[in-house]
């Protein structure tokens, strides 16, 4: 079972960056589909109705508010792509004293479930 870690929004990551990136549609799209399975830029193009470079966008600015994570897939043929996983389980907004802080709480997988993933991917 994922581990969930609280962590207040750093400096890297304020409010107002991460409120930006969650009212955009295609954002939201993309953290919703990837809750569910990890996926490719190329399958999250064709569920959320956008072109690879707005997706492509969109995961970069998910990644760097540490969204959403990229691991690298194996494919059949030998070659491999990214595939990205909703790294978000919840936010909290309080309002305490005139100041609001934000806790995000990330669902991150443990170390071995990610190696036995990657390795039942390579047989």
């Amino acid at each position: 079972m994922p581990e969930r870690t609280a962590i207040p929004v750093s400096e890297e990551t304020d409010l107002s960056t991460l409120l930006a990136v969650l009212d955009d549609e295609y954002a939201r799209d993309i953290l919703t589909h990837t809750s569910v399975e990890p996926m490719s830029a190329s399958t999250l193009s064709e569920r959320c109705d956008a072109s690879l470079p707005t997706i492509y966008r969109r995961l970069d600015r998910l990644e760097e508010c540490h969204l959403v994570t990229e691991e690298t897939e194996l494919a059949p043929d030998g070659n491999h792509y990214s595939v990205y996983s909703a790294n978000l389980d919840r936010l909290e907004l309080s309002l305490d004293d005139g100041s609001f802080s934000l806790d995000v709480t990330y669902s991150e997988e443990d170390v071995a479930d990610k190696f036995t993933r990657m390795w039942e991917g390579m047989r």
